[in-house]
């Protein structure tokens, strides 16, 4: 008779916290075994208003390289594109520029250059094209100094990430935030997106392999990562989780009860 009530007990309990509607948590689960994924994407820093950008002249002659960097002492690249040479004391220092909101910055001898909406190779081909007029075979470095992304929302560790390269995945960046929390909507993340002071809002699936193909699936400077908090979170936040504690109350008086009867 004692086992007939456990058991009872056993099945009753299993049915009803079974009841409990599964979180989806696992990333890409349309993908097979060993599938190969042809991305068609690819990612180049396009240079904005507001971007921090280090510009760095160089040459074989080094006294003809010097009127065109900004700050004294800057450390300039070697001729072979190393940084390495200095001239001056204020060794590893380099020259930056913010660009306005025209898009130009103001460039030693050569004046006002619009670089706003070029890649780095693109503001390089035009600075090296515009110097061969002072310098024999220029040498030019270019860098984005302030590429950062933001995650926020339902992740470990959400804040602002500063990217040394210039390029990173949406995986990449979710990592950094030490992935998403139990109560992150995986398949509705948002990605925000500035161009031009007009903010774009793209959705992508984490569930889905689909994600290699977005067209946000690289992000650009100063993105906004946002997860979203999934039904149990706002319930929670909201102080109206109360459901759960009272259901579960309840089944703990009738299994109470229904052990007593069966006595």
């Amino acid at each position: 008779m004692h086992s007939y009530k456990f058991l009872l007990l056993l099945v009753l309990s299993t049915i009803i916290f079974s009841c409990k509607t599964p979180t989806d948590v696992v990333y890409f689960q349309d993908s097979q075994n060993l599938e190969k994924i042809n991305s068609t994407n690819s990612f180049t820093p396009v240079f904005k208003v507001d971007d921090v950008v280090s510009i760095l002249v160089s040459a074989t002659d080094m006294d003809a390289a010097r009127p065109f960097n900004l700050m004294q002492g800057a450390s300039l690249p070697s001729p072979t594109g190393d940084i390495g040479a200095s001239s001056g004391g204020n060794g590893g220092v380099e020259p930056t520029y913010l660009i306005d909101e025209e898009g130009n910055i103001d460039f030693p001898v050569l004046g006002k250059l619009k670089i706003s909406g070029l890649t780095r190779v693109q503001i390089k081909d035009m600075l090296k094209e515009k110097l061969k007029i002072y310098i024999k075979d220029p040498i030019v470095n270019v860098r984005l100094k302030n590429f950062k992304i933001t995650v926020i929302g339902e992740v470990s560790q959400p804040g602002s990430f500063t990217i040394p390269n210039e390029r990173v995945t949406i995986i990449e960046a979710i990592g950094l935030a030490g992935d998403l929390t139990i109560m992150g909507k995986r398949g509705n993340v948002m990605v925000i997106r500035e161009n031009d002071g007009v903010n774009t809002y793209h959705k992508v699936d984490l569930t889905s392999k689909s994600i290699f193909d977005s067209p946000v699936y690289y992000l650009a400077q100063n993105d906004v990562l946002y997860v979203e908090p999934n039904d149990a979170r706002i319930k929670v936040s909201k102080g109206r989780d109360n459901t759960i504690g009272i259901v579960l109350s309840v089944v703990s008086v009738g299994l109470a009860a229904l052990a007593l009867i069966l006595r």
